[in-house]
């Protein structure tokens, strides 16, 4: 008989363990060794089996034996340690607390999912454990960031293969009261409820969990309440399980109730309202639309006005390369939203259009959360230096008539949280040479400090657990349920062997089969007598995408070959617990994507922290910290006639790299160790150390992004938004009357036929400026070395010409002197582009007129 619902039943706490509550409720113990210690030890094997999650042990573990623990002065003085290290951690100054100059004093931070620990089912993939490392590392610097997302009462799906190789999904109800989550109260104790109007008198209310990850509440929206019809509870039943209507209920939900959520959260904690917004992604678009409404109803600004706000205190951060990887709903859904009274005070017509494809080629009858995300974040970048360039290519048509280098959407390369992904025992080796510092300051290039002995036997040891884990998991999936486990699995990898990891979503770009190109060479590749290669792989395909289906069909059933079976196993229901063993159990990370489609890829830096080497097509982050010495770059065949011949000859490459460079290296040993391939996993993890976590980028966020959109933010909020009022009165002006702006000549001068360096380039250029004035503009002299087209280098200069003088029959005059700097080919243009302090960029407003 199934239980309708579960629930978690939590023990009474003798005083001396009362401080075990407020260990288990603060998700720091994920990335704490003590604290995860600590509960671990209360029954080792109970806390495997209930997922190793602190709240879940505390209500299993059962009464009589933590009233035995609460009589153990040893446990008891361990429980009290461990409390005041927390203290200590929630209350200390940390980075933020000595960063200089003003800085925002509240940002929340919208994710459609955060990966946090694998106890808390609440992501997909790269773009929710990238959130939750954002939120661990803001916690870790005493960033002042809160989360907000939704709580999936279903989760993401478990996974399982069948006989037949198909992947099948399974959705375990969560009950958040036994994770550790708490439910927002009002000071009154009743249960704090937000509510959507939607179209057709419904209404859509949710209640509101708070994880504590450490300094950084986490507020998670949940329409499981009694407030709601049934269909309304439905709509946060599962991460990402619905198209449609489905899927825009979440997004109104995650954007317009997350803001009533922190606006909540600050009054009844006594927080300042948030001065910095950021976008995770498009989903939470619509957060902009709800603050714009405020603005508007509570404050009488303008639509305008209110958007200049809004765009000035907004950070939008894109992951996605593909356009199909993009949420767009239809244009008279969102239409149908907007007329249902949702933004009180919003015009319409002129919202729909901040999300609409107005480009050729666009489709104008499509809502695009992109597109939104993009009109309503001043601030807005990709996710490496490669996926910058992407973005920019991709979105340029937002800003018509700008050069792709110049289309306003920067990069901050991701990065992860070493604390939550360097195994345990890499860690402690850490600790013991270099004590409690920050990893990203280590050297492990010294051999003094760290032996190789002892670097190996760590390695080792880790990819000992990973093949123990492997058979642990496979015997469970073979045998069943009947305990009869076959004699194969106990031969199952080695801890001796090259191994390589391979583990992601699995959409079809990301190419789980490539390594299946030629089947026949792969399996020599495998079962070489004398220097064998394995590999370990993981991966989930969306339960609607049966391309991906098939791709994980083929793989396991080459894997269950007799031949091969050995050497090569597919792990079911990758997530953060099974990452954890896999990451620093390879010896290599396999990354063989489409370039350029993957944003970033982090999987790769987690486990080159762990000391693997990367061998990686040159897309996201690879392709800026390649450096020949922490792993190998698969080529890229980008003349190839089409996809199979691609396919084919980046296969080849890869099987070369593996037969003629990773073997040799991994294989040849001075006294049982592979020095130089350890030498390359020394410099990987002292260069990557300071590059690839989550805790430098982090720092970039603050001081690249938040801290300018908070001194925007309060620039145009001062003297009741005046300086909002003139941006937008600005903006106004200039877009009417751009169209009549003209270059009418330019002229230069001092330059001889053969220039050199320490000339002086003199340029006059005179502007018609119908309308404008030489305030509202800047005319610049665009220069640098040119091309055999002609064309600027992306790496030009800018240099501003003054106005000589008034106007003179609707005309000024701009002059100004360059001393050439620049040897080679040189060139240089003349353009004209809106000026006004608070534009991030001077091209955001797709506003250039060009001297012809």
């Amino acid at each position: 008989m199934k239980a309708i619902r579960t629930f978690t039943v939590r023990p009474v706490l003798a005083e001396s363990l009362t401080p075990l509550d407020r260990l288990a409720s603060n998700w720091r113990w994920s990335w704490s060794r003590s604290t995860h210690a600590l509960f671990a030890s209360m029954d080792p094997a109970l806390w495997d089996e209930i997922g190793a999650n602190p709240a879940r042990m505390l209500g299993a573990v059962g009464q009589p034996r933590l009233d035995e623990l609460a009589r153990d002065e040893a446990f008891v003085a361990r429980v009290r340690e461990e409390d005041d290290r927390l203290s200590a951690y929630l209350t200390g100054e940390r980075w933020y607390q000595g960063l200089r100059g003003p800085k925002p004093a509240h940002i929340a931070y919208f994710s459609p999912e955060f990966g946090v620990d694998g106890s808390l089912p609440q992501y997909s993939g790269g773009l929710g454990i990238l959130a939750g490392d954002h939120l661990k590392s803001a916690s870790d610097l005493g960033v002042p960031l809160t989360g907000v997302g939704l709580f999936y009462r279903a989760g993401y799906f478990r996974q399982s293969i069948g006989d037949d190789g198909w992947q099948r999904e399974s959705y375990p109800l969560l009950d958040p009261y036994g994770l550790g989550l708490t439910l927002l109260r009002d000071r009154d104790g009743s249960p704090v409820e937000i509510a959507l109007a939607l179209p057709g008198d419904r209404t859509l209310h949710a209640r509101i969990w708070v994880a504590d990850i450490g300094r950084v509440p986490l507020l998670l929206l949940d329409s499981e309440t009694p407030s709601n019809s049934d269909d309304m509870r439905k709509v946060t039943d599962r991460l990402y399980g619905g198209g449609g209507e489905h899927r825009l209920l979440q997004e109104l939900l995650l954007g317009v109730g997350g803001v009533r959520a922190v606006r909540a959260w600050s009054e009844i904690t006594r927080r300042p309202a948030p001065d910095v917004y950021h976008t995770n992604e498009g989903h939470a678009g619509f957060q902009g639309l709800e603050r714009m409404s405020e603005l508007i109803t509570h404050d009488g600004l303008t639509f305008d006005e209110a958007l200049a706000q809004v765009r000035a205190s907004t950070v939008f951060t894109t992951h996605t390369p593909v356009p199909a990887g993009i949420d767009r709903f239809s244009r008279d859904l969102i239409a149908d939203v907007l007329a249902g009274g949702l933004f009180q005070g919003l015009d319409a017509g002129r919202a729909i259009a901040l999300g609409l494809e107005t480009w050729d080629g666009g489709d104008q009858g499509v809502f695009n959360m992109a597109v939104l995300g993009l009109h309503l974040g001043q601030h807005a970048n990709g996710v490496s230096v490669l996926h910058g360039e992407v973005s920019r290519g991709m979105f340029g048509h937002l800003w018509p008539g700008v050069d792709t280098d110049e289309v306003p959407i920067t990069s901050i390369t991701n990065g992860v949280h070493a604390p939550t992904w360097v195994h345990p025992a890499l860690k402690a080796l850490s600790e013991r040479v270099w004590g409690d510092a920050h990893t990203d300051t280590h050297d492990w290039t010294d051999r003094e400090a760290v032996t190789d002995a002892e670097l190996w036997g760590v390695r080792q040891q880790m990819k000992g657990e990973l093949v123990a884990e492997a058979r642990r998991r496979v015997a469970a999936s073979v045998s069943n349920g009947s305990g009869v486990t076959p004699s194969w699995v106990g031969d199952l990898l080695s801890p001796d062997v090259l191994t390589i990891g391979f583990a992601r979503r699995v959409p079809t770009y990301k190419r789980l089969t490539l390594m299946l190109r030629d089947p026949e060479r792969l399996t020599r590749l495998l079962t070489d007598p004398e220097r064998p290669v394995q590999i370990v792989i993981g991966g989930k395909s969306h339960p609607a995408d049966d391309s991906g289906k098939i791709l994980i069909q083929q793989l396991v059933r080459f894997s269950r070959d007799p031949k091969v079976r050995g050497r090569i196993v597919f792990l079911p229901d990758y997530d953060i617990t099974l990452a954890k063993d896999l990451y620093p159990g390879c010896d290599v990370w396999l990354n063989n994507p489409l370039r350029p489609l993957e944003a970033c890829g982090t999987s790769g830096m987690k486990a080159a922290l762990n000391g693997a080497l990367n061998l990686s097509i040159l897309d996201g982050w690879w392709d800026e910290w390649f450096d020949g010495e922490n792993g190998w770059a698969i080529p890229t065949a980008d003349t190839a006639a089409n996809d199979e011949e691609r396919d084919d000859v980046e296969a080849a490459a890869l099987y070369d790299l593996i037969e003629h460079q990773l073997v040799p290296k991994f294989y040849d040993r001075e006294g049982g160790i592979p020095l130089a391939w350890l030498g390359m996993v020394r410099h990987t993890m002292t260069d990557l150390g300071t590059k690839a976590t989550s805790d430098r980028m982090v720092r970039d966020y603050v001081q690249r992004l938040y801290v300018p959109a908070a001194a925007h933010d309060a620039a145009l909020r001062a003297d009741g938004f005046a300086e909002a009022k003139a941006l937008a009165a600005f903006i106004g002006r200039v877009k009417d009357a751009w169209g009549r702006i003209s270059i009418a000549s330019v002229d230069s001068s001092g330059i001889p036929q053969q220039a050199q360096a320490g000339d002086t380039l003199e340029v006059r250029a005179d502007v018609r400026l119908d309308g404008l004035s030489p305030e509202d503009v800047a005319v610049e002299l665009v220069y640098g070395r040119t091309d055999e087209d002609d064309a600027l280098d992306a790496d030009h200069s800018v240099h501003r010409l003054a106005p000589a003088g008034p106007a003179h029959d609707g005309i000024v005059t701009f002059t100004g002197a360059l001393p050439l700097s620049v040897t080679g080919t040189f060139g240089y243009a003349v353009r004209v582009v809106p000026r006004h302090e608070q534009l991030v960029s001077p091209v955001e407003l797709g506003l250039v007129t060009y001297a012809s």
